[in-house]
């Protein structure tokens, strides 16, 4: 994620691996940069890597400008960056000069020592817009490569939780760019009616007064930004002096409204579906490593994936055969001999008693659509289950091709890995490594969520989690899980029976064999019984739903 903070920094950072390649875009673009701001003491970066963790950055100590080579094009040879039109090819890569020409044009002030780290945060916040309005003000073209960049400086990340310090992040960093005049009100929209949810009318006002005098301050005036930035907390009900550093979002929480808003303005600025935006996100953050081993499928796993398919079709489609009975009044089915009989009732002056008609009772519900997300955990304690996981997950992908049911399959480490992402169809296994670490078990949770809407709609949900527990967050995986059981998902937990071997790390902050409230235990001997329970608990819940 591309903080703010990271776009102004100090000191010098090493010169990037890659730079001599790059070598003809950082003198082009050094002489380029006096026209962008006035100024003829710059020198401009291109590298892969360069400007540390952000798209771009401007280092004040070195008048330096770094830009991140992979946001321009994979290789350099892209275009010439010596003629006018190479703006035209690569408008991000060039975006991000304009907003490094902004800050080193404009962001003159600096924070005062013993300011308080949340006040600096909120005032870098605040020097975004206010910097990039003063760059368009002076020089009125640049507003279409700013528009362009306004995406790559944003992340889903920046609207983490539904909560004041994200809605008012959200709104410095993308609301207040409507009024510096870089986006347009229609375009963020979806955006200010997420944000106004969380804040309310009221205070979204107070806030836009805030960001609209930072628009007004001079480019040196640091005590203004540092002021408007303390009332812009105290707006959020947040007292600098006694929480000191910034705000971080609760991990047992949900993405909400806020997320959702923002991933579809990226979406639209993108030019693509929000669901297609989702997804590449996934694939660039979640994808496995390209050192894990894929092969074959056995005929055993071809087998057991059609017995599963069966099962599940069975149980999907199994239910009471519905009943008839007569009627003496359509619609159904005509009886003839009961006709006959029922005319010559009326014909000789009887009540007729002859039901001519047969109806079929209604047919129960279709049964809903199964939804099932399966959790591997990869730390070295669960280095036993991680081969038959790996098969488990071709397996359950492929049958649910055959019974009408979505599945996923997660692993959760020092990072989280999407195995088997929803409706694909591996044709081959992909084998999982183990790490050391179990520190992604609350995202792997929040991603399953995303890809299957564990928490929404109408469908039979089911997470289902293959660990031992040994877990590095527990209060929030806890929360997760709660979440998900009052929202109508089941949580299956397969838990090993035996403990971690004494070889291992153990930290005396979490509990091997720990156990979640909410989530149905189920204690495994081996890895062939945790696949067979996930299967077996899917079919019960399908043929009950």
């Amino acid at each position: 994620m591309s903080r703010p903070s990271t776009h102004l920094q100090q000191g010098a950072p090493p010169t990037p691996v890659g730079a001599s390649d790059w070598h003809d875009w950082s003198a082009a673009w050094t002489q380029h940069v006096p026209l962008l701001t006035g100024r003829s003491d710059l020198t401009v970066l291109v590298a892969p890597g360069a400007a540390g963790d952000a798209p771009e950055c401007f280092y004040p100590d070195l008048n330096r400008i770094e830009v991140d080579a992979t946001y321009i094009a994979e290789r350099p040879d892209i275009t010439d960056p010596t003629k006018a039109r190479h703006k035209r090819l690569v408008p991000t890569g060039y975006g991000l000069l304009v907003h490094g020409a902004a800050h080193a044009a404009h962001s003159h002030w600096t924070t005062p020592p013993g300011t308080p780290p949340i006040l600096a945060d909120v005032a870098n916040m605040l020097e975004e817009s206010r910097a990039e309005g003063r760059q368009r003000t002076r020089r009125r073209g640049d507003r279409r490569w700013l528009r362009h960049v306004v995406t790559t400086l944003l992340d889903p990340d920046d609207a983490a939780v539904d909560d004041p310090w994200h809605a008012g992040q959200l709104a410095a960093l993308l609301l207040a760019r409507v009024d510096a005049r870089i986006v347009t009100s229609k375009d963020v929209r979806p955006v200010r009616a997420a944000v106004t949810g969380v804040l309310g009318r009221k205070r979204l006002r107070q806030l836009r007064d805030i960001w609209r005098e930072a628009h007004g301050c001079d480019d040196t005036d640091a005590d203004t930004m540092i002021c408007l930035a303390r009332r812009w907390c105290q707006v959020l009900g947040i007292d600098p002096d006694q929480q000191y550093n910034t705000p971080v979002p609760d991990v047992g929480l949900f993405p909400g409204r806020l997320a959702a808003a923002l991933v579809d303005y990226l979406a639209v600025a993108a030019g693509v579906t929000p669901a297609e935006y989702a997804a590449s996100m996934l694939a660039h953050r979640h994808s496995p490593p390209a050192d894990w081993d894929r092969t074959d499928p056995t005929e055993q796993e071809h087998r057991a994936a059609r017995n599963l398919a069966n099962r599940l079709r069975q149980a999907r489609t199994s239910h009471p055969e519905p009943g008839r009975r007569p009627s003496t009044i359509p619609p159904g089915r005509l009886q003839t001999r009961q006709a006959i009989t029922a005319e010559a009732q009326t014909a000789a002056g009887q009540m007729p008693t002859a039901a001519p008609w047969q109806q079929r009772a209604q047919l129960p519900p279709e049964k809903p659509r199964l939804h099932l997300a399966i959790l591997v955990d990869l730390s070295g304690s669960m280095s036993r289950y991680t081969e038959a996981m790996s098969t488990a997950a071709w397996i359950f992908a492929n049958a649910a091709r055959r019974a009408q049911a979505t599945t996923t399959t997660i692993g959760f480490g020092d990072r989280t890995t999407v195995l088997v992402p929803p409706r694909t169809y591996p044709r081959q296994v992909l084998h999982m490594r183990t790490g050391l670490a179990t520190a992604t078990f609350p995202e792997a949770v929040k991603v399953a969520d995303q890809l299957l809407d564990l928490r929404h709609g109408r469908t039979l949900r089911m997470l289902a989690v293959v660990s031992d527990g040994y877990l590095d967050d527990i209060p929030a995986g806890q929360q997760l899980v709660t979440t998900l059981h009052r929202a109508g998902c089941a949580v299956l937990w397969l838990h090993p029976a035996d403990p971690p071997t004494d070889g291992e790390p153990s930290d005396p902050d979490q509990i091997w064999g720990h156990t979640f409230t909410h989530a149905t235990t189920l204690t495994v001997t081996d890895p062939t019984e945790a696949i067979a329970a996930i299967a077996d608990s899917a079919v019960t819940a399908l043929a009950q739903a």
